[in-house]
């Protein structure tokens, strides 16, 4: 999977973006850096977009509703919330989270479509387009055996044991730590009132006193002070964690698979032309081999016929060749080797005779051989006959001052 670029927007327009990348399991790779969002758009090439937008201005609910058969959630959500929403239901945008098991809770996440909008223009101006965008107090991490909270700045979010997170000014972080240690009938029997509360430096400073005397309402405060603000935290919760994407109905992704395309596009067309290039090596390596075994099979063809004498017919050359090779070696066929053997030692007996040309055909050797006078011939071939070849002088004539004449030896 790919690496992410967490981008967190801040709530103030005049104050810089904060981002960091982070691998798929959620590890930074390197220290959060902020600026405007020019900066940080070189980052998103090749990543996964998410941005974080302040929890101050999306409402976090979980509204019971009950489904029946054919009804879609995202027509009744609004109405199941209209009570507790300042603004028309036609200006806000309602997305809605992933349901736990069989419970009719439903996760929602609402933000003024204006705000959206403005964050999306924002966004893209800048180059940036984001794939997923999530309220930052979504991204808080959740502890089952307590509440969590986050005290940054003028802002404390509160994410109860269950239920969804709660942003509220600072000025109200009583309220807000009693909202942590409120128990559910679930939490109840329990007894569960743990609070892991995370901060800045500075924030604890300026709050520790208030935090230390609401200390008797938990059974333990656990304090983990952020030296680098909140964002690496958040993107620790990445793999983890399925918050509420915003980016649904009118603003989703227009095509999700179009994105991965892109992503994947330069693999692909590195595959496919590797796959091309393999086709076309093959196919080359073909009509190489092709033209060798035209060569080749030429090649056989005239040595056959230069080696058997009178066959035409090359098909199954090699076999043939064989059989005859076998024959030679083993005596067979008129034995070649025997009659050179014979020849050899009849040659004391025609001293001068020199061998200018031998052929081997249907068991019988011819020789061409030239000699001083016509008698040298004439005892060459009494000498093979009394080793017991058949051995005729069939054709002589004087050549200078030499005579050469042609010898057939053939075995009795």
């Amino acid at each position: 999977m790919a690496d992410w670029l967490l981008l967190r927007l801040s709530r103030a327009a005049d104050q810089p973006a904060t981002w960091i990348t982070v691998d798929p399991r959620g590890n930074p790779s390197g220290p959060p850096q902020g600026g405007p969002l020019s900066l940080a758009a070189p980052g998103a090439a090749g990543r996964r977009v998410c941005v974080l937008v302040p929890g101050t201005d999306v409402l976090l609910a979980e509204p019971d509703v009950p489904m029946k058969a054919g009804t879609k959630l995202q027509a009744v959500v609004p109405y199941a919330l209209e009570e507790q929403l300042a603004d028309d239901i036609d200006d806000l945008h309602f997305a809605i989270g992933k349901r736990v098991g069989e419970s009719s809770r439903t996760p929602v996440a609402v933000v003024r479509k204006a705000l959206l909008e403005e964050w999306l223009t924002t966004l893209r101006s800048s180059g940036i387009e984001p794939e997923f965008m999530y309220a930052d107090s979504d991204l808080l991490p959740q502890n089952p055996g307590q509440a969590v909270a986050l005290l940054e700045e003028d802002v404390v979010v509160v994410r109860p044991p269950l239920g969804s997170p709660v942003s509220l000014p600072v000025e109200a972080l009583a309220d807000a730590l009693a909202i942590a240690h409120q128990s559910t009938p679930e939490l109840a029997a329990t007894g569960v009132r743990g609070l892991v509360l995370y901060t800045g430096a500075a924030e604890w400073q300026q709050h520790s006193a208030q935090v230390e005397a609401l200390r008797g309402q938990f059974d333990g405060i656990k304090v983990q002070v952020l030296t680098g603000g909140p964002l690496t935290l958040f993107a620790q919760q990445l793999p983890v964690v399925t918050p509420i994407n915003l980016l649904q109905g009118p603003y989703a992704i227009a095509k999700s698979s179009g994105a991965g395309w892109e992503a994947w596009r330069v693999a692909a067309i590195l595959l496919l032309a590797l796959v091309g290039l393999h086709v076309v090596g093959k196919a080359a390596e073909l009509s190489i081999l092709k033209k060798s075994e035209r060569s080749l099979d030429s090649s056989i063809g005239e040595t056959f016929r230069m080696a058997m004498p009178g066959e035409q017919n090359t098909t199954d050359a090699r076999r043939r060749m064989e059989q005859r090779l076998i024959s030679v070696r083993s005596g067979g066929g008129g034995g070649l080797l025997p009659a050179l053997a014979a020849l050899s030692q009849a040659h004391g007996a025609a001293p001068g005779a020199v061998v200018k040309a031998m052929s081997f055909r249907q068991g019988a050797v011819e020789l061409k051989i030239a000699a001083p006078d016509a008698s040298t011939l004439d005892r060459l071939s009494q000498t093979l006959r009394s080793n017991g070849w058949d051995a005729e002088l069939t054709s002589g004539n004087n050549v200078g001052s030499g005579y050469e004449g042609r010898i057939q030896i053939r075995p009795h």
